[in-house]
């Protein structure tokens, strides 16, 4: 199902001084102590470096072909910086707020400690546990894989406000947001004693806590921030396709450790992760492209890669959930509907999402995450667990999304406004007029 860090907890000094006194205990908690497998630790440390892959360079590439030449490095610049700065974030404090315990009470059911913070305590001989009993991965293959992440989050983002945002707003937001917004969903989402977890809500692989996350702050930015310059007007059209079309395959590339790696185990759930990974977005793909081409009379690259994209996010929380066949139905779901998105739903409101992050990640997070619901159901293929009903999950998926749409948009509005007390969130006009990549940094995508 989802994320289950469930690290081992030291043994208290009353545990250790039994052990000393009786041999026979001690050598009953070695029976039961959980065993690296190595199969499942080689498949976590592929799939992360898949999701790395995914980020830099293939979001990276995917954002960049879609902006104008002018803002082309502006944008690689802020991935690439936006990974570095949540890497070391994460490594510092991340990891301890979103996978330890926060103690009892309401607090501890939204955030976590710093108990490993620095990453105190932890060595190569620990652990955390995979979804089969007794077997378990390095805690620092976890705590990479989660790097990643929480890293290609606040990067997806960077999207939404593409072309007139100030570099330094960018970082400057991105560790706030990190801090309280990005940990506290990955806590209550993913962690044993978060509160969405306890309520039973299924995200396999980032539904809320990835997608409708960045999606809803690159809205809120996006809404704060104000047009482009001559948007509605000129053409602000993608410079290039073909790099925007590398990106997308390298971003579906990397989504396979995204989704199968999140089974945190080379078993048969990563085989159907995997697998609904494919079919998705194939469908979304297709689904896009045939709504296209009806309305607007010819089907093209962007759409069908779009699509896809989609279909990768829809899947993402069911991924490891639903059967081939439920991911199939969630693709074309997905693909008419965000179609739709931004389409007509950006068109109708005025917004300038300039790469759709609200209408794919966001949308597209929303229908992936309530139809899991669906999807899991055992009655219909799916893989959900205990005595299921469709209606009452349905029910906690909804709480699920409402709660991350509640947290992300009122933090992300709270965080942008104080990013802009600060250090300003707009370039000036003449600066966007004459491209981020000279004024931020100085330098030509192409020199011709």
């Amino acid at each position: 199902m989802t994320f289950r860090p469930f690290l081992l907890p030291a043994l208290g000094a009353l545990g250790i001084g039994l052990l000393a006194l009786n041999p026979a205990l001690a050598q009953d908690a070695a029976a039961v102590a959980p065993t690296v497998n190595k199969g499942d630790t080689a498949w976590m440390l592929v799939s992360t470096i898949l999701v790395i892959l995914m980020t830099i360079p293939g979001l990276a590439l995917f954002y960049g072909g879609l902006v104008r030449t002018k803002n082309m490095l502006s944008v690689l610049m802020q991935v690439f910086a936006v990974f570095s700065l949540v890497g070391i974030l994460w490594v510092t404090y991340g990891y301890s707020l979103a996978f330890t315990s926060g103690g009892e009470g309401v607090l501890g059911a939204i955030i976590g400690g710093f108990s490993k913070a620095f990453l105190s305590g932890v060595t190569t001989d620990s652990t955390a546990d995979t979804f089969t009993k007794g077997v378990a991965i390095p805690e620092f293959t976890f705590i990479a894989f989660q790097l990643t992440f929480a890293a290609i989050t606040p990067a997806l983002i960077v999207g939404a406000f593409a072309e007139r945002i100030k570099f330094s707003a960018v970082m400057l937001f991105t560790g706030l947001w990190l801090t309280f917004v990005y940990l506290p969903i990955a806590h209550m989402v993913w962690f044993s004693e978060g509160y969405l977890f306890g309520l039973g809500a299924l995200d396999f692989a980032g539904g809320t806590v990835v997608h409708i996350n960045s999606g809803v702050a690159g809205l809120i930015g996006a809404l704060l921030i104000g047009k482009r310059i001559g948007y509605g007007r000129d053409l602000l059209a993608p410079h290039s396709l073909t790099l925007t079309f590398v990106g997308a395959c390298l971003l579906w590339v990397g989504w396979f450790g995204f989704n199968a790696g999140s089974n945190l185990e080379a078993t048969g759930g990563a085989a159907l992760a995997l697998l609904n990974t494919i079919v998705a977005p194939c469908a979304a793909g297709l689904a896009w492209m045939t709504v296209e081409a009806l309305a607007k009379g010819k089907s093209s690259l962007l759409g069908i890669a779009s699509g896809a994209v989609a279909g990768l996010v829809a899947i993402t929380p069911a991924a490891g959930l639903s059967g081939p066949m439920g991911a199939i139905v969630l693709g074309l779901v997905a693909g008419a509907v965000c179609y739709f998105a931004v389409t007509g739903v950006k068109n109708a409101l005025g917004y300038d999402d300039a790469l759709d992050v609200f209408g794919i990640h966001g949308v597209g997070g929303i229908i992936g995450a309530i139809g899991t619901g669906i999807v899991a159901a055992p009655s219909l293929g799916g893989y959900g667990v205990g005595e299921y009903s469709i209606g009452g999950q349905l029910v906690t998926q909804t709480i699920a999304v409402v709660v991350t749409l509640v947290w992300t948009g009122i933090g992300s509005l709270v965080l942008f406004k104080i990013t802009d007390a600060i250090v300003g969130l707009r370039v000036t006009h003449d600066q966007e007029r004459e491209g981020l990549d000279l004024a931020d940094h100085g330098e030509r995508a192409y020199n011709y």
